[in-house]
């Protein structure tokens, strides 16, 4: 695992939930972990909202200069978010905003972004309106690498539905991520699944050997989006 992890997608990806669930998991085996949340162009579902979760896991959460939401929170990064970007003890996940013109905030902090420490993930909804193809999901991917200037280097099937995700929304995102990682040579990283569905998977995906499984809560669903499985 590297030391700084870029989460980028496109608005519905679900690269935030993704963020948060990898935060809590890097938790069990990392001694000084921070979320850095540099989401400044879409105001819902951004990890900052989980922040009492994070730090009472002992996640350092990191996003702007007070260290809460306002009531309108200002499009700004604060410069703290450098703390842990250079102190070497720290293993770091930022949080992008989605598409490019979100991942655009990576060219100020560009210089942290660069050196082979760092991997830069492009988490992937095969049910989001414009990356349900082939043909849509690369050409968000070429749109944030050409604004980034940087590769990335590993693809995140995160197919969902929210709560009423299947075990056919996660294979048809493993093909379909697979197909992009044809194209380009970007090695699949993880698929991810929520943990009730992992057996079922098991059962039901073709080549499941292939699947790097990835267990997934719910985390930052609304309340009034709760529904069991």
């Amino acid at each position: 695992m590297s030391r700084t992890i870029v989460v980028m997608g496109h608005y519905g990806s679900g690269k935030t939930e993704f963020s948060v669930n990898l935060a809590m998991k890097l938790r069990e085996t990392c001694d000084k972990l921070a979320l850095l949340d540099m989401d400044i162009a879409n105001p819902y579902f951004r990890s900052r909202e989980r922040q009492k979760l994070l730090q009472d896991a002992g996640v350092s959460v990191i996003f702007n200069e007070y260290g809460y939401d306002i009531a309108e929170d200002l499009p700004a990064i604060t410069a703290k978010v450098r703390g842990p970007l250079e102190n070497p003890e720290f293993t770091t996940i930022v949080d992008v905003g989605g598409n490019d013109s979100g991942a655009r905030i990576i060219n100020q902090f560009r210089k942290y972004f660069v050196s082979e420490e760092t991997e830069r993930y492009l988490v992937i909804n095969g049910n989001r309106f414009e990356t349900d193809t082939l043909e849509g999901a690369m050409f968000h991917l070429e749109q944030i690498q050409e604004e980034i200037r940087l590769n990335v280097n590993g693809l995140i099937n995160n197919t969902h539905m929210l709560a009423e995700t299947t075990v056919e929304d996660v294979i048809k995102g493993h093909e379909l991520c697979r197909q992009v990682s044809r194209e380009t040579g970007i090695p699949i990283v993880w698929d991810t699944c929520n943990e009730k569905l992992i057996d079922k998977l098991a059962e039901t995906a073709p080549d499941y050997e292939e699947y790097k499984v990835f267990p997934i809560q719910l985390y930052m669903r609304p309340t009034w989006l709760d529904v069991t499985f």
